[in-house]
């Protein structure tokens, strides 16, 4: 049903679910900090549902068939879960595509020095942020170490409950009278994004020995040394765990909803999914907050590359025009996160086309900026296939586009897949404080999400 309520529709029974399943979500997006974890945690789940995985079923020689269940990944960041349809798989594939990074402070390459008696972290912003909201807030290490040796080194410092936290300071507003007259794009510098790790300098050491003791810390729980910074792979990202939001716990505060709540609800999906028509897929991707290039953005060939050998491992013969087949005749809903209404800054949207908190999942015909540059814009006649696949199964939904026309805008991965010819929408989760340290989305609208997902996979 289009742009109606959710609390109208639900009885006592649904909103019992609705909770039980915002719980399961929650402690996803307190786990997935980053794209690693969240694929660790995905093949984790997968496995408990009897996915298999596909590279070893390729080693063997073994051939798929209807029913399967089967996922890959790509360099510890990209997740693929399939599903084998009764209709080959050159007749189209059905998916689901959420990208799994969130912005964030990476570490430097040579991160650690040492000023006035503090020992700090050096960073760059990943993704678009408003600096200033990074600030004065918990902060909390998550990564990896690679090692000379072949080993690597999983870091997670401020999560548990014994554990420090670490932060960026402030000026202190007594003092802030040139920093005020700043617009809030300058108030933080980019490169004033250091995080405080200490004050205590090592016994016996002169020179540096604040950040001699750090180095001592870290070598006593990691076993690494300065120089393993080199080869490392750490994200700042908030400390704490996702919490309920709002007296009534109708929503979810938390770190990383752009875009793992969508990812979340894919994953969630697809698990469901029992001898679909066409082979059911979710794709989970990296780099889209930076324009999903490289290895393991949305723009690489393991997607594609995948489905050849999805093809090959269903089929007695494989080619290239089996492949380009595969490829345009799959359907897709991009699943990403649209710009909730917010009644304190109603000037940003048309309010006749504009996400709300509780109205369900989101569709944006496009997204982009301004005159439409840079986005998907989806057929018509998909659009009017999913309308129907949503209101005969009772699935309550929603269109928008991204803001005013002027006022700014935004991508997907949807023009990427879209540029094999397949039919691709974007499609997803209402959010407030997008990109901020503490997002927050209607437990109602991730429950219907994944629900209008299930519905994809199998109607559509």
């Amino acid at each position: 049903m289009y742009s109606k309520s959710l609390w109208e529709k639900y009885t006592d029974e649904d909103i019992q679910k609705m909770m039980e399943f915002a719980e399961g979500y929650k402690h996803f997006i307190s786990v997935g900090k980053t794209e690693r974890a969240c694929v660790a945690l995905g093949v984790k789940i997968a496995k408990e549902h009897g996915f298999k995985d596909l590279w070893e079923i390729i080693k063997s020689g073994d051939k798929l068939k209807k029913g399967d269940k089967v996922y890959a990944t790509n360099k510890h960041k990209n997740l693929a879960l399939f599903v084998i349809g009764e209709e080959p798989v050159e007749n189209g594939v059905h998916i689901l595509g959420a990208h799994i990074d969130s912005p964030r402070m990476d570490l430097k390459q040579n991160p650690l020095y040492e000023k006035e008696g503090f020992a700090l972290l050096d960073t760059h912003y990943y993704g678009g942020i408003k600096k200033y909201q990074w600030v004065t807030i918990p902060l909390a290490l998550h990564g990896v170490v690679c090692k000379k040796d072949g080993t690597s080194v999983d870091v997670v410092i401020g999560e548990d409950p014994t554990d420090p936290v670490l932060g960026i300071t402030d000026l202190l507003i007594h003092l802030s009278a040139d920093q005020m007259q700043k617009s809030a794009a300058k108030a933080i510098e980019g490169e004033d994004l250091d995080l405080t790790v200490g004050t205590m300098p090592l016994k016996g050491d002169e020179k540096n020995a604040v950040k001699a003791n750090v180095l001592r810390l870290l070598k006593e729980k990691y076993d690494i040394e300065e120089e393993d910074f080199l080869s490392a792979e750490i994200e700042v990202v908030p400390a704490g765990a996702a919490r309920d939001y709002g007296l009534d716990r109708s929503m979810v505060a938390g770190y990383g909803h752009d875009d793992r709540v969508c990812a979340y609800t894919s994953l969630m999906a697809i698990l469901d999914i029992k001898n679909p028509k066409y082979t059911a897929c979710t794709i989970l991707v990296d780099k889209e907050e930076i324009g999903s290039v490289g290895a393991t953005g949305a723009d690489s060939k393991f997607f594609e590359n995948t489905i050849a050998e999805l093809i090959n491992a269903t089929s007695s013969s494989y080619s290239d025009l089996a492949l380009r087949h595969a490829l345009t005749n799959s359907k897709m809903l991009s699943s990403d996160v649209s710009a909730g209404v917010d009644p304190l800054y109603m000037g940003v949207n048309d309010p006749k086309n504009a996400a709300y908190l509780g109205k369900g999942i989101v569709f944006n015909k496009y997204t982009g900026s301004r005159g439409k540059g840079g986005c998907n814009d989806a057929m018509p006649e998909y659009i009017a296939k999913l309308r129907k696949v949503m209101d005969d199964n009772n699935i309550y939904y929603q269109t928008a586009e991204l803001g005013r026309v002027d006022q700014g805008g935004g991508g997907t991965i949807a023009y990427i897949l879209g540029n094999y010819n397949m039919n691709v929408i974007d499609a997803g989760i209402a959010v407030l404080n997008m990109h901020a340290p503490m997002e927050i989305v209607s437990k109602a609208d991730v429950y219907e999400t994944y629900e209008a997902y299930k519905c994809f996979l199998l109607n559509i």
